[in-house]
C-alpha cells in the first residue's frame, strides 16, 4: 500500500517542521541533476521556499516515504486569477521507480486538481537524450525520446507534448563588449529592488512575460502583475539567500522601459547563476535589445559578483531569436525538457 501524504510548507527553512520540505527539495534537485547531468540547477530549501509562499500562486506539496525516508514528491500550483490551469510535477528517486509510486502521486495530484474544477494540467519534464524513436514537438522545433521513462509515463496518462524547451549553459568568465545602445535606448542596472520610478513599467513587463513568450499549444493564461504584487515578489526573493541582478532598457524618447533581463545569483561564488526572465516588448523588437540586455547584465554580473562558474537559462526551441542571442554570447545546449498538456 503506497501512502501519499501532503507535506507541510514551513514558515522558514530552519523551522522545526521544515525537515520534510527540505527532503522534498532534495528529491527534486536530485532528479533534475540526473536529467541534466549537472548540479547547476540545484537550489537549497532556503532558496526554494519564498516561492512556496506566493499568495497569487498557491502551491501544494505531497510525498511518499519508504522505510521512513522521503523518496518521491509531487506538487501543483495555480493562479488565483485563473480557474482553468494547474501546473504539476511528479519526481521519484531513481532507486524507487517501477513500484507504482509515481502513479500514486500523479493520481493524488490529478484528483485534487479535478476536485478544484480545473480543466487543464501542464507539466514540464526533463528528458535526457537517449537513442531510438523520438516524438517531435508540434511546433516543429525539438523532440523528446519516445522510450524515456517520463515520456512513456506522461503519454500513458493522456498527456500530449506541446513544446520542447532547451536548457543552455554559459561557462564563465566570458569576455564581452556591451553593444552600443544608440540614442534611443539607455541601460539601467539594479540589484534586488526595482527603483520606484520603474515599478509600473516593470509590473507591465512581468505581465507581458506571460503573453509575449512562446507557449505553443499550452495556452498559458495572462498572469497580471501589479505594482503591489511586484513589491511582494521582490520582498520574497530578498528573503532568499540569492540576489537578483536586473538590467533594463529605457526607451529615451518615451521615458518608458522597453525590456529587461534578470539573473538570480547565489551567495556562493562556486555555484551557477540562473537566468531569470528576459523580455523585450513586441513594439520595441528589431533593435537588438535582447542582445544588449543579456550582455550588459553578464558584464555587470562579472564585475559585481565575480567567480561564478556558469549561467544557465531556458528557452522554447521555437524561440529562435533568443536562442540566436544566447548562442552568439556563448551558451551551449545542456539538456531538454518537454512541455505537456492534459485536458481533464
Amino acid at each position: 500500500m503506497i501512502e501519499v501524504e501532503e507535506l507541510t510548507i514551513p514558515a522558514t527553512a530552519d523551522a522545526p517542521d521544515a525537515a520534510d520540505f527540505a527532503a522534498a527539495v532534495d528529491v527534486a534537485m536530485t532528479v533534475e541533476a540526473e536529467g541534466y547531468h549537472t548540479d547547476d540547477l540545484r537550489l537549497s530549501p532556503a532558496e526554494s521556499l519564498p516561492w512556496w509562499h506566493d499568495p497569487n500562486s498557491p502551491r501544494r506539496l505531497f510525498g511518499v516515504r519508504v522505510d521512513g525516508r522521503l523518496v518521491a514528491r509531487a506538487m501543483y500550483d495555480r493562479l488565483v486569477t485563473d480557474p482553468e490551469n494547474a501546473w504539476a510535477m511528479v519526481q521519484v528517486l531513481s532507486a524507487y521507480r517501477n513500484r507504482g509510486i509515481g502513479s500514486a502521486l500523479a493520481d493524488a495530484v490529478e484528483g485534487h486538481i479535478r476536485a478544484e474544477g480545473r480543466s487543464k494540467i501542464l507539466v514540464y519534464a526533463v528528458s535526457a537524450d537517449s537513442p531510438g524513436e523520438r516524438i517531435a514537438s508540434p511546433t516543429g522545433f525539438g523532440s523528446v525520446p519516445a522510450g524515456n521513462r517520463e515520456v512513456r509515463f506522461l503519454r500513458a496518462r493522456g498527456y500530449e507534448l506541446q513544446q520542447v524547451e532547451r536548457a543552455s549553459r554559459l561557462a564563465l568568465p566570458v569576455d564581452l563588449d556591451v553593444p552600443d545602445a544608440g540614442a534611443d535606448y539607455r541601460v539601467h542596472h539594479w540589484v534586488d529592488h526595482t527603483p520606484p520610478e520603474w515599478l509600473e513599467d516593470m509590473a507591465l513587463l512581468h505581465t507581458r512575460m506571460s503573453t509575449d513568450a512562446p507557449t505553443a499549444g499550452l495556452d498559458e493564461p495572462e498572469d497580471v502583475v501589479t505594482v503591489e504584487r511586484l513589491l511582494a515578489m521582490e520582498e520574497a526573493h530578498a528573503a532568499s539567500p540569492r540576489s537578483m541582478l536586473t538590467a533594463a532598457a529605457e526607451h529615451v524618447p518615451s521615458g518608458r522601459l522597453a525590456g529587461f533581463t534578470s539573473l538570480s545569483v547565489p551567495i556562493e561564488s562556486d555555484r551557477a547563476v540562473h537566468q531569470d526572465d528576459t523580455l523585450v516588448l513586441r513594439e520595441h523588437r528589431g533593435h537588438r535589445l535582447g542582445m544588449l540586455l543579456k550582455i550588459a547584465n553578464l558584464v555587470h554580473l562579472q564585475r559585481e559578483r565575480p567567480g561564478h562558474p556558469s549561467v544557465v537559462t531556458f528557452n522554447a526551441e521555437e524561440n529562435r531569436y533568443m536562442l540566436d542571442v544566447n548562442e552568439a554570447v556563448g551558451f551551449e545546449p545542456m539538456g531538454y525538457e518537454g512541455a505537456w498538456r492534459l485536458d481533464l
